[in-house]
């Protein structure tokens, strides 16, 4: 297998990235981020749907601790993975994390940063920086109170508790469950049904849904107004249409 740290597969309506430092169980370095900022800057340009896993059956086992370790006051305030991942969120359609085996510390907080989140039954997803004498720094903190609520929030956080798969979906940290040997087609069938909707749609979705809540629902009102002179807006409305004739 490559030594790169991500392994892309290009098609035509989306890109799968997967993580790929197996030795280190696919912990996230600089040149795991330098290769996520490439990426990003890929589909900036040509916007496709984004699924991100792991290899080795491992999804991120965090930051590579032995760089953190070397890290100074300097370092923190470049906020190295946190802004790769702010990238990730980003990015204008949407981004599926597919989870199996490890998701912890950064491993953990990429996928918060994901759009949608499906893992197997053996994953493993939490927060335990506060051990390591650090905090969780790149995103934890505000994407994992909108996506559990902030008491269960609160508790991953103060505690480290790692959540198991079963416990993950209970919480709505995942939409599904899924066999390791199916986990991958299952972030295909999301990608599938996004492909079958309209792309500027999809992406004017997406805008909406990361607006802050002041700028609601004036941001709906202008996206909208935008769909309603669309081509495709018309072509696909005349089909169903007809379709319903039949």
């Amino acid at each position: 297998m490559s030594s790169e740290p991500l392994l892309i597969e290009r098609l035509p309506d989306r890109v799968v990235a997967l993580l790929n430092r197996p030795e280190r169980r696919n912990a996230i370095d600089q040149s795991m981020v330098d290769a996520l900022h490439a990426l990003c800057a890929e589909l900036e340009a040509a916007p496709r749907t984004l699924i991100l896993a792991g290899t080795h059956g491992v999804f991120a086992s965090g930051a590579d601790i032995a760089q953190l370790r070397d890290r100074r006051a300097a370092d923190a305030r470049l906020g190295i993975n946190a802004r790769a991942f702010i990238r990730v969120h980003d990015l204008p359609m949407p981004v599926i994390a597919a989870i199996d085996g490890y998701a912890l510390g950064g491993g953990a907080e990429l996928a918060y940063a994901a759009d949608i989140r499906v893992a197997t039954p053996d994953a493993k997803i939490g927060n335990p920086e506060t051990g390591l004498g650090i905090i969780a720094a790149a995103g934890a903190t505000w994407r994992l109170p909108e996506i559990v609520g902030h008491a269960r929030a609160s508790e991953m956080l103060l505690t480290g508790r790692i959540l198991s798969g079963d416990e993950a979906l209970a919480w709505g940290l995942v939409s599904s469950l899924h066999l390791p040997d199916e986990l991958l087609a299952a972030a295909h069938g999301i990608a599938d049904r996004i492909a079958s909707n309209d792309p500027l749609a999809t992406r004017h979705t997406k805008t909406a849904l990361l607006t802050p809540m002041p700028d609601h629902p004036a941001i709906e009102l202008e996206l909208q107004a935008d769909l309603f002179e669309s081509p495709e807006k018309v072509r696909r409305m005349t089909e169903f249409l007809e379709r319903k004739r039949k």
